[in-house]
């Protein structure tokens, strides 16, 4: 990830690199917070049960609660990820990564990944909370 005027990727020069997340983000401007988005569409309808199209579900409504601010996915500094199913994330990760990339771009910010029993939403297989900084 190239560092803009918006954010500056922490990484000490010492450790090995990162790949697909940043292990730190320096941002200054208006914060934005986004509640755990699911892979439902904005009538709270699943339109699917993959796991891929669930993710790519979340992440544009990331994208979508971001616009209401003026913001982009590239203002966005740290998401956390709760899926239910670590061998299928770790078995579809290219799947992920392209649609993390037709959504978020090349923007890796940090992140952190929990595997959990369960979320609220029966059908969800992912939740995925978003912190963005907006400049000025």
């Amino acid at each position: 990830m190239a560092n803009t005027p918006e954010n500056r990727e922490l990484h000490p020069s010492t450790w090995k690199a990162a790949k697909g997340y940043a292990n730190g983000m320096l941002a200054e401007g208006r914060t934005i917070w986004v509640g755990g988005q699911i892979g439902w569409n904005g009538d709270q309808v699943f339109e699917t049960d993959d796991f891929v199209g669930q993710v790519r579900q979340a992440l544009d409504n990331i994208a979508a609660v971001l616009a209401e601010a003026g913001a982009e996915p590239r203002h966005v500094v740290r998401l956390t990820w709760y899926i239910t199913d670590k061998a299928e994330y770790l078995a579809r990760l290219p799947e992920i990564g392209q649609a993390y990339r037709a959504v978020m771009g090349k923007h890796f910010p940090a992140m952190t990944m929990v595997q959990v029993v369960a979320l609220i939403e029966d059908r969800a297989k992912v939740e995925i909370e978003a912190t963005a900084v907006l400049p000025g």
